[in-house]
C-alpha cells in the first residue's frame, strides 16, 4: 500500500502532466492559491478552480463543489482549513480522483488513511511548488 509523502509518488504527481483541481482557489491574488496555480499550470497541468464563488481562475474552468467538475480529476489540491480538509477528501474519493494534495499546513491523518485505503495517491503538508524546487523543475 501507498504511503503518505512517498518520495516517488511526489516525483510523479509534479512532473507528470495532470488535471488538478484546486480546491479554494479564487481571482483573490493575495491567497497562496492564485501564485501556486498559475505555477502548476506553467509546469504543464490543467487546472479546475473550484469554490463557492465559481470564479474563473486563470483561464481555468471553475465550479462551486468537487461534484459539479465534469471529467476525470487526476489531483484534488486542497487550500482548505484543516477542519474542512476531511470532507473535501471524502469528495475526491467519491468522484474517483487518483490523488490527493493538502498544501502546507493542511493536516487531517484520518482523511489521508481513508485516501490511501481508497487507493488514492496523498500527500500532505506539502506544496508542489516546493517540492518542483527540490526537484530542480522550477528555479
Amino acid at each position: 500500500m501507498n504511503q503518505i509523502n512517498e518520495a516517488a509518488t511526489i516525483r510523479r504527481l509534479v512532473t507528470t502532466p495532470a488535471r488538478w483541481a484546486v480546491v479554494g482557489l479564487s481571482a483573490n491574488r493575495a491567497r497562496r492559491a492564485f501564485d501556486v496555480s498559475l505555477a502548476l499550470k506553467e509546469m504543464g497541468h490543467q487546472i479546475v478552480a473550484v469554490h463557492p464563488r465559481a470564479e474563473p481562475v486563470h483561464g481555468a474552468p471553475a465550479y462551486a463543489t468537487l461534484a459539479e467538475v465534469p471529467g476525470p480529476l487526476d489531483v484534488v489540491d486542497l487550500f482548505v482549513n484543516s477542519a474542512l480538509a476531511g470532507d473535501v477528501v471524502d469528495q475526491a474519493i467519491d468522484i474517483g480522483a487518483k490523488a490527493v494534495w493538502l498544501q502546507l499546513g493542511v493536516i487531517d491523518q484520518a482523511a489521508a488513511r481513508r485516501a490511501l485505503a481508497a487507493g488514492l495517491d496523498v500527500v500532505m503538508n506539502r506544496c508542489p511548488v516546493v517540492e518542483a524546487g527540490r526537484l530542480g523543475i522550477l528555479t
